[in-house]
């Protein structure tokens, strides 16, 4: 018999509840106008009053977030269709996205300038403000479950059955998929362009919660459906994003970090291919990184370059890093393919390793001279495109486009070759055979499939493609030098920061490892002032992620269904905001 006696967390009456949520809301969001601390010494100047500055406008956007959650749970017209999926999780995460921001805040002011006598009224009225959106969503009832421990996770889960959306125009689709591309390239405009770490962290709080709430309230599902009608279109759509990116930026820096997210996320996405479409586990896929990066250094007009008199275009330049990746990636998969799982981790590590050692020691005495040893190869000249010098600036409409913006517009144009060449791969035959390889080889193989033809295939392509961006990476560092392409550093790329790029961002998807890799690689770029625990933070966040979403943030579907019970046999319930008990019948009951 299914209990459906509604009851929340905290005893208060639903209209109680219902009025300390919104309420709450809207002073957490006012409280971001008074003054929190007297002293400007605090990043961000929050002294004053009538203005939101720094964090303050984080508290803002959650009280505004949390503001708006509620009025959709009041059934307001126009904001009804914010919560499909008719639960009270998306109010209870807003309502923490804003305690978490405002008490990150007022913990920090407190740490850093030496006690909570320094806040002003302000930031104690801020810090009351948002606890009580939390206390009101906390109380309002749940309708599935009476438990305590079942209800604390339907505060935070989406439902597994959403009621069907009604069908809408495919004008309106498109409209907004537009949307959310500005409203996602202002986000992640907005993260980069953070100038200390209090703020980054903080803009990290607001978002995870805000992504939770749009995922658990069913949104997100809705938008997937939109964006597998209009995949050509969302992809054009994120692409044009991308090329908008640097004409956001005055500081070229944040462009240098854009184009090295693009560097990583196109060495992540080749090792999907191996990884996430293939399933061979590959521990050393850095070292094609650097066979391309070393190949482009020597062909590209370099005075220390071994072959100094040689000076290929930008295009041979590529073809021939990409080249000598993939056949890197036969001469190394040929011996070693035939071995699975743990077996064929080990001998990957182990190439990663020798290439690393291999280019350290071709200095003309412990070896051949080729690399330079540890020195490396310097003095990698600028591209020039038809009389384009991609290391000068340049105005185009009015904007002025640095260095590393010129070459984040070349890595945006490899990036989608890339996407290109792994779309089309994993939507062919070959892709179907590496699914199938990856499921179950011995049945793959039974029905047919040449698992070491497939399997090589996936390593060289993979090789190839990382192998292409390590030869703009070598122009945009100006150099290659060993240390880089190893196994596990502090600072990406190597293979344990690519290998986590995929399994976090979503193994088998286009999004997930460029997703993945912005994170890994802003991560420890802004925190900074963290120092030797920025890696304890990035373990924690690893752990966490891990077990409440172990497919990754944008997850394969297949690998949902394999990591989640779906209830998908489920007569779709019907569940109400009001408290009120809802009827649920299971199939077969």
């Amino acid at each position: 018999m299914t209990d459906t006696t509604t009851r929340g967390l905290i005893p208060l009456p639903l209209a109680a509840a219902r009025a300390l949520l919104l309420a709450g809301g809207i002073a957490t969001a006012a409280s971001a106008f008074l003054a929190w601390t007297w002293t400007s010494e605090f990043p961000g100047d929050l002294t004053y009053t009538g203005y939101p500055g720094g964090l303050q406008w984080l508290t803002f956007i959650a009280g505004l977030l949390t503001t708006v959650f509620a009025l959709a749970a009041y059934d307001v017209p126009g904001l009804r269709g914010l919560i499909p999926a008719r639960n009270n999780a998306p109010l209870v995460l807003t309502a923490l996205g804003g305690f978490g921001v405002t008490w990150y805040t007022v913990v920090s002011i407190a740490a850093e300038l030496g006690g909570l006598a320094n806040l002003e009224p302000g930031g104690w009225i801020a810090a009351i403000a948002s606890l009580l959106p939390v206390i009101g969503a906390f109380a309002l009832p749940e309708p599935r479950t009476s438990n305590t421990d079942a209800l604390l996770k339907a505060y935070i889960a989406k439902p597994d059955n959403i009621p069907a959306p009604a069908p809408i125009s495919p004008w309106v689709e498109r409209a907004i998929i537009t949307l959310a591309t500005i409203v996602g390239l202002a986000v992640f405009t907005y993260g980069i362009d953070t100038e200390y770490g209090e703020l980054f962290v903080g803009f990290l709080i607001v978002v995870v919660f805000a992504v939770w709430a749009l995922h658990t309230a069913g949104l997100m599902d809705r938008f997937s459906r939109i964006v597998a009608h209009n995949r050509s279109f969302t992809l054009a759509m994120g692409f044009a994003a991308a090329i908008a990116f640097p004409f956001t930026q005055t500081d070229d820096h944040y462009a240098n970090i854009g184009v090295n997210i693009l560097i990583f996320g196109t060495v992540a996405l080749g090792l999907n291919i191996v990884v996430g479409l293939a399933g061979l586990l590959d521990l050393g896929y850095v070292a094609f990184l650097g066979v391309g990066a070393y190949t482009a250094a020597l062909v590209s007009g370099s005075e220390f370059s071994r072959f100094s008199g040689v000076h290929f275009p930008f295009w041979a330049a590529a073809l021939a890093g990409a080249a000598a990746s993939l056949i890197f990636g036969v001469l190394i998969g040929a011996p070693t393919l035939r071995l699975r799982g743990d077996y064929l981790a080990i001998v990957t590590l182990g190439f990663g390793e020798i290439f690393r050692i291999a280019v350290n020691n071709m200095d003309g005495e412990s070896g051949p001279d080729i690399t330079n040893g540890p020195n490396g190869i310097p003095s990698i000249p600028d591209l020039n495109f038809f009389g384009f010098n991609l290391g000068q600036a340049h105005d185009i409409a009015g904007f002025t486009i640095g260095r590393f913006a010129n070459y984040y517009l070349l890595m945006v144009l490899i990036m989608a070759i890339v996407v290109l060449v792994y779309t089309r791969a994993a939507d062919s035959r070959i892709g179907r055979s590496w699914i199938a390889i990856r499921e179950d080889e011995t049945a793959a193989t039974a029905m047919g499939i040449n698992g070491f033809r497939v399997k090589l295939i996936a390593f060289a392509l993979g090789a190839a493609l990382a192998g292409l961006a390590g030869t703009v990476s070598a122009h945009v560092t100006y150099s290659v030098v060993p240390t880089p392409y190893q196994f596990a550093g502090s600072t990406p790329p190597n293979s344990a920061f690519l290998l986590a790029a995929v399994v976090l961002g979503g193994m088998g998807t286009v999004a997930g490892p460029i997703l993945g890799a912005a994170l890994l690689y802003l991560l420890p770029e802004k925190l900074v002032f963290l120092q030797d625990k920025s890696l304890l933070a990035f373990g924690i966040a690893l752990i966490l992620l891990m077990r409440f979403r172990p497919e990754g943030i944008i997850a394969n579907r297949r690998r949902q269904l394999e990591f989640h019970e779906t209830g998908q046999l489920d007569v779709p319930e019907t569940t109400t905001l009001t408290g009120e008990p809802a009827a649920v019948t299971k199939a077969g009951a």
